[in-house]
Formats: C-alpha cells, structure tokens, sequence
C-alpha cells in the first residue's frame, strides 16, 4: 500500500475490536514514528503516555468520564491508548539536554556550529517565551505535528486510529500525575481495529475539491 493510498483508506474510529490487539512489532514502529515526529527548531517540547492494559486505559478513561462519556468505549475497547502531552515550560534544562543529544548524535562538527544551534533554538523559543508569549501554544502546535505522524504512519501500518480532544485534562492531568513532571495532555489517540459498530469505516471519505483548497501562483 502506499502512502496515498493509507491517506485514502484512514479514517477517525468510532468503535473499535476489543479481541484484538496491536502486534508489539507493530507498536514498537509506531513509537518510533513519535519520537522521529518534526519539531520546531527541533524543540521535541512533548512526552507520551502509552496505556496497554485494561488498568490503563481505565485510568485515562477517567478523563472521559468527566464530561465527555462519548469516547470511553473508544479509550475502553482500544488496543492500545496514547496520550499526547506538551511541556508546561520551555526550560533552559531541555534546551541544554537537546544540545547535549545532538552533539552526542554527531549534529555538530565544532564548537561554533553547536553555539550556532543554541541561538537559533533561542531565537524562536525566546520569540515565543518573551515576546508573543504564546509559549503553551506553540509548544502544543508541535505536539500536532507529531499527532499527524502518528495518524499517517498507523494508516500506513494498517492500525485504526481515533483522535480526541473530548477529554477532562485537569482529571488526566491529576490521574497520571503529569504537572508534577512538568507535562500537560493535549490529546489522546486510541489505536486498535475497527470493529463491526465502526459506522464511519463504511462511509466514503468526504474532502473539499483540489479546487478549493489549492492556490497556484
């Protein structure tokens, strides 16, 4: 199958197979397609919660059962559930930390070109910080760039995926323990198979026409 073609078939999940579960395998690549998701001057700024078990994913389900009980059963009946966390604070830690890695990974062949990374990775997350003062937001864009690698990447590998930001984050917040670490939850994904209630996995994709969506200058 190629890409376009899983662009073709995905589809958002309604209901999934309790019976059957995700390969470790296949788990495995798309864990991988999260940490290689891009970034914003490489920023990384996000962590993932990855729930297998009954137990876990009970515990996520917690935030759906505070206001929006719609996407229980797809948190309950998932294979597996992800949860997608921004940080709460660009800090000079892990900025170090990014530095720290790159030149660990071989990024700079000298000094001045891991100085050079340093200022430009400041310019933008001061930009953000100091200035605009939109840091959360900005941060949780990037966590949306690492969302649509996720989608993309579990089409390609056959896995049906559900996006969902109907979900209590201050509960998520508290049940998983994440400002204490200095993360937030930004939106859940359940992954699985679709099962034979998936309503929408029998409906035709619907998208506005090239036409519409398409300028070229």
């Amino acid at each position: 199958m190629s890409l376009l073609q899983a662009a073709r078939k995905r589809h958002a999940t309604k209901a999934f197979d309790p019976s059957r579960k995700i390969p470790e395998n296949i788990v495995a690549e798309l864990r991988e397609l999260l940490r290689l998701a891009p970034s914003s001057v490489n920023s990384q700024p996000w962590h993932f919660v990855l729930a297998a078990t009954d137990a876990a994913k009970a515990r996520i389900g917690k935030a759906a059962e505070a206001g929006y009980p719609y996407n229980l059963p797809k948190i309950l009946n998932a294979s597996h559930v992800l949860v997608l966390c921004a940080r709460t604070a660009i800090s000079e830690a892990h900025l170090e930390a990014l530095l720290d890695k790159e030149q660990a990974d071989g990024r700079f062949v000298n000094d001045e070109a891991r100085a050079g990374q340093r200022a430009s990775r400041l310019l933008y997350s001061n930009l953000h910080r100091y200035e605009l003062k939109d840091a959360q937001h900005w941060m949780e864009k990037q966590v949306y760039l690492a969302l649509g690698t996720l989608l993309l990447g579990a089409a390609d590998l056959e896995v049906d995926a559900v996006p969902m930001e109907g979900f209590n984050a201050k509960v998520l917040d508290e049940e998983l323990g994440l400002r204490d670490k200095g993360y937030t939850s930004v939106v859940l994904v359940g992954l699985g198979y679709s099962g034979s209630d998936d309503f929408n996995a029998k409906l035709p994709k619907s998208r506005l026409a090239p036409e519409a969506v398409f300028t070229e200058l």
